[in-house]
């Protein structure tokens, strides 16, 4: 990843958040070139939400179209009962997320905690 990436952490299940500032800015981010590429991950309870709310689907759709990459975590689907719906959604990687989140703070990449 370039110093030029947005590793953004949502963790937060409120969808408000997530629609207000999550979406909006990691998707404006994109359009708008404040930054070259960013990268969304799902964690905790959000695998589930994401599954089960249709606004934030299309919100997550939008962010993948603009050029966003989206990771998630597998545990997190395997421990809520939603890994094949969360696979289903699209182009959502979904890994144990534990490793990739330490080497991102190891190597002082770009991370934003929601």
């Amino acid at each position: 990843m370039s110093d030029e990436t947005l590793h953004i952490l949502w963790t937060n299940d409120n969808p408000d958040t997530a629609e207000h500032m999550v979406f909006m800015y990691a998707t404006n981010s994109l359009r708008l070139k404040w930054w070259e590429e960013v990268h969304l991950i799902i964690w905790g309870i959000n695998t589930r939400l994401v599954c089960d709310n249709e606004r934030l689907q299309k919100l997550l759709l939008r962010f993948i179209e603009a050029g966003g990459s989206v990771s998630a975590c597998r545990q997190c689907a395997e421990n809520l009962g939603v890994t094949a719906r969360l696979e289903s959604l699209g182009d959502i990687e979904v890994i144990y997320m534990g490793e990739p989140l330490t080497r991102i703070l190891k190597n002082g990449e770009k991370l934003l905690t929601i």
